[in-house]
């Protein structure tokens, strides 16, 4: 920022993001209705190839609204409302709960027994050959989810309450209006698109030690268009205050600071890298013991 500090520019809230989102939210209402009298291969057929590709963009968009990114650091419960909303289509409460403990992430990275972003000592033991790895990529969905409970558990909140009354409200609606098999392309695209799926591979890619030394990397491929940047890992953890569309300035301002860093072109390699190296594993994170105080969501 002494260098560059136009960069400051760029510490604004992107309310394009909020259109986006309610756009992706009245797509899979659409689809929604679409899929409700369809045959079952057909409901997973398009759970996969379309809801999963939207489910996981929308976690994605909800990141980025946990960083106040569609209303601005004044608005900060507008966002947490927002986030509400944006979790609709994914069937599951999420929202509330992913920002508390990714704000864990950002301040203490890799901090043992804070950042739930770092794999369990069973899954490091347990996914250590190349068949046990590919079926934690396919299960990453349950153990982001379960994780947490087991490493950092937190209090309920009010938002949690209210966030998971809204969607099990939201829930129960689209059964009644559309049947089953909506509610299943729902939650089937939501899951499927967080396991198995070219999209997660940015869950590897981002803090996995691929080179010794490295512990946070970023991909400049085609898939930052349907992730809001996340790959501009390196940049969104320098300046977690700028919205995903600014990220490729912040690259482009500062590039001496990026262009030399070891960076990934491609998420499905990651995934097959990951799976095919045996000497890399869930245990392949960089964790730190914290000393003084620490301050949590």
């Amino acid at each position: 920022v002494a260098k560059h500090p136009e960069i400051k520019a760029l510490m604004k809230p992107d309310y394009n993001l909020i259109w986006v989102v309610v756009l992706m939210v009245l797509a899979q209402l659409t689809a929604f209705y679409l899929v409700k009298d369809l045959d079952w291969k057909w409901v997973v057929f398009w759970a996969y190839v379309f809801g999963s590709c939207i489910s996981h963009s929308m976690t994605l968009a909800i990141h980025e609204i946990s960083h106040n990114s569609a209303f601005g650091n004044s608005k900060a419960m507008w966002n947490r409302w927002f986030g509400i909303f944006a979790n609709l289509p994914l069937g599951l409460p999420y929202s509330i709960s992913f920002k508390r403990y990714h704000m864990d992430h950002h301040r203490y990275l890799g901090g043992d027994g804070i950042d739930v972003d770092i794999p369990t000592n069973f899954e490091g033991w347990f996914f250590c050959t190349r068949f046990r790895k590919f079926i934690w990529i396919v299960l990453q969905p349950f153990f982001y989810a379960i994780r947490p409970l087991c490493i950092n558990p937190k209090p309920i909140t009010r938002l949690e309450i209210i966030n998971l009354s809204a969607q099990l409200a939201f829930d129960v609606v689209i059964y009644y209006l559309w049947g089953v098999k909506s509610i299943f392309y729902m939650l089937a695209g939501s899951v499927l698109g967080l396991g198995l799926h070219p999209i997660s591979g940015h869950f590897i890619a981002e803090h996995y030690m691929f080179l010794k030394g490295h512990e946070t990397y970023s991909y400049y491929g085609p898939l930052n268009l349907l992730t809001f940047n996340v790959g501009y890992h390196n940049e969104h953890h320098d300046f977690p205050n700028i919205p995903g569309k600014s990220l490729p300035l912040v690259k482009k301002i500062a590039a001496e600071y990026y262009d030399n860093l070891p960076q990934y072109n491609s998420w499905i390699k990651v995934l097959y890298d990951f799976v095919m190296d045996d000497t890399i594993s869930p245990y392949s994170r960089m964790k730190r013991q914290l000393k003084g105080e620490v301050k949590q969501d």
